[in-house]
């Protein structure tokens, strides 16, 4: 991004270029009197309900990231709010791959998706929005065990293998809740894409690495929550942001679990409501969890396990050998000799040779372009790995600049050539130069040939993690995961703008004051041109009752509202409950 704005936020300005890619601007102009109405509503329900069953920091919390219940939050503000307990905002453009998604966690960054649900959508939409990532995500922020773990997972979560279906799933996921959220979406291509999605799940295979931690995600990040099995309080941000299920989650008829590693069993389905949650009594239990599952993981386990994994997942990868070298490329194949320990690896097309997550120079993706092998193990009757050998150790062996070095490895995999340069890094040798190289594994089957040019050896007893992705990103550019689906953004018509400028006039009375009888001009207009609406007559009459002026006009709208609540089963809900905060307002100090 040529016009990168990282708020003064040091989280946000240490972001990487792979992660840069997918911020979009907030474009906070754009939000209508509509879509503030929207914000106001849900966060009014929120506060009136959630004050009672939210785990304890989510009201102060709301303060803490930058938000008031009066207005969409600005990433400025939210920036300059969560700056000083660590953390940043960014704003995004719908669902993000889970491995970027996870990685921005890593970093203490908030991804929040720029639009708003639509008012039709104002209880629940499967697309990601402000409301559910604002005030779903930020408040609980404020809570240090719980952004310790947040941060803890997203390092853990970016260095899970994914698979094909993975990222398969996640397109399917995207183009639906974009759909959806879509006003005039034709139905019958709705229950198409909700049937691709059913689809996909149902064929996942064998679930990735990703998958398992998507679901231990779900399950506490999203949908979790805290205290005993009788009397939880709410702590998920999916809970947090939804005023239908906030109150269906807390009904009987929702299980209750203990969370455990055993919550990896249960899938979700992100379009329907949860028919069960777990309950975790500490945030450290998530921690204790997390590490649990983290311990079967390929880059903590390493060796032939996590380079089969690799091999199945089919994308760029990483193998960390003892030495502390790391291979990033497409992994396809290895020689595994006894226990579990590789004797011989080998990626195709384009690879990097880094170290500490940097590049080493010279070993980019266009010098290792048809990809780079070489043998895993120790050599033959000597004691010392060569990565720990001091320079005379290394010369005593033959491994020295011009020297012709012969090295037989356990495996019986054989090397010679004349040893051109030892690459040390952190008192480690990584990676050895030779000219006139010839490898053969040991049957005598040719490895590599001399006439293929020099041979870059890598240094290591072992291969002690492999994870998903490349080790320098940004070396590697990793930008072929963006999706090509963009969210869809409404042309208003004519008779749109005409009701969000009446939307207007009523914020403009609430916070300015004024004549309260012209809002009974607002009134006509809406019963001349716009009878569906509901959310505007429901803050036309909270300032008539609150203000107590023009009860004749309060007397009309009463019934009008009333009737809608009756005759559309939709809306009974949500105008009883804007009754009721009429008579039960918000605390003036989270309003502004």
């Amino acid at each position: 991004m040529s016009d990168f704005n990282d708020f003064n936020n040091p989280q946000v300005a240490a972001l990487p270029r792979h992660l840069k890619q997918f911020i979009v601007n907030q474009h906070y102009e754009h939000y209508t009197p509509i879509d503030h109405a929207v914000w106001r509503y849900v966060m009014r329900q929120n506060y009136s309900y959630l004050k009672d069953v939210a785990y304890y920091p989510y009201i102060p919390g709301l303060q803490k990231a930058g938000l008031t219940i009066e207005k969409i939050p600005d990433l400025q503000e939210m920036n300059d709010a969560l700056g000083k307990i660590g953390w940043g905002a960014v704003t995004v453009d719908g669902f993000i791959p889970p491995a970027a998604f996870m990685e921005y966690q890593a970093y203490r960054v908030l991804v929040i998706a720029a639009d708003i649900r639509q008012l039709k959508h104002i209880e629940y939409t499967p697309a990601p929005d402000i409301i559910h990532e604002s005030a779903g995500h930020a408040p609980i922020i404020a809570d240090k065990d719980y952004h310790d773990y947040l941060s803890y997972f997203g390092s853990i979560g970016a260095k899970a293998m994914f698979s094909a279906q993975d990222f398969e799933l996640y397109e399917t996921i995207r183009a639906l809740s974009i759909l959806k959220e879509m006003p005039d979406a034709d139905p019958a291509e709705i229950k198409k894409a909700d049937e691709l999605v059913a689809f996909r799940q149902e064929n996942m295979g064998e679930p990735s690495e990703m998958a398992l931690l998507s679901r231990l995600h779900w399950w506490t990040v999203e949908y979790g929550l805290i205290g005993n099995l009788e009397n939880p309080k709410i702590y998920g941000a999916g809970l947090l942001s939804s005023i239908g299920e906030s109150s269906t989650c807390m009904q009987p008829d929702i299980k209750k679990l203990w969370y455990n590693i055993y919550a990896v069993n249960y899938s979700y389905d992100i379009t329907k409501a949860q028919p069960q949650l777990f309950v975790t009594e500490t945030f450290q239990n998530l921690i204790d969890v997390l590490e649990q599952f983290a311990d079967t993981m390929a880059f903590r386990v390493g060796g032939s396990f996590g380079l089969q994994k690799a091999i199945e997942s089919k994308n760029t990868c990483t193998a960390v050998y003892s030495s502390g070298l790391q291979v990033s490329g497409t992994i396809t194949d290895f020689i595994k000799t006894t226990g579990d320990q590789p004797s011989f690896i080998k990626t195709t097309g384009p690879t990097t040779l880094s170290f500490n997550n940097k590049l080493l120079k010279g070993h980019g993706k266009d010098y290792h372009k048809d990809g780079f092998s070489s043998p895993v193990g120790k050599i033959k009757g000597i004691v010392t790995p060569i990565e720990d050998m001091t320079a005379d150790e290394l010369t005593v062996h033959g491994l020295e600049t011009g020297n012709t070095a012969m090295l037989h490895f356990d495996s019986g995999i054989t090397l010679s050539g004349i040893v051109k340069h030892i690459l040390t890094q952190d008192g480690k040798n990584i990676l050895i130069t030779f000219a006139d190289c010839t490898v053969k594994d040991k049957k005598g089957e040719l490895l590599f040939d001399p006439s293929w040019g020099v041979y870059d050896m890598a240094v290591g007893e072992k291969i002690v993690s492999v994870f998903c992705g490349a080790a320098d990103k940004d070396a590697y550019e990793e930008i072929v995961y963006k999706s090509a689906t963009n969210t869809h953004h409404v042309q208003y018509d004519q008779r749109t703008i005409e009701l969000h400028q009446l939307y207007q006039q009523v914020r403009d009375r609430r916070h300015k004051g004024g004549d309260y009888g012209f809002l009974g001009n607002v009134w006509q207009m809406l019963q001349k041109n716009h009878h569906d609406d509901w959310l505007c007559a429901l803050e036309i009459l909270e300032i008539l009752d609150h203000e107590e002026v023009e009860p004749e006009l309060a007397a009309e709208i009463r019934p009008f509202l009333e009737n809608k609540a009756t005759n559309e089963r939709g809306l009974k809900k949500l105008i009883s409950d804007g009754f009721y905060l009429i008579k039960h307002p918000v605390e003036q100090k989270l309003v502004v």
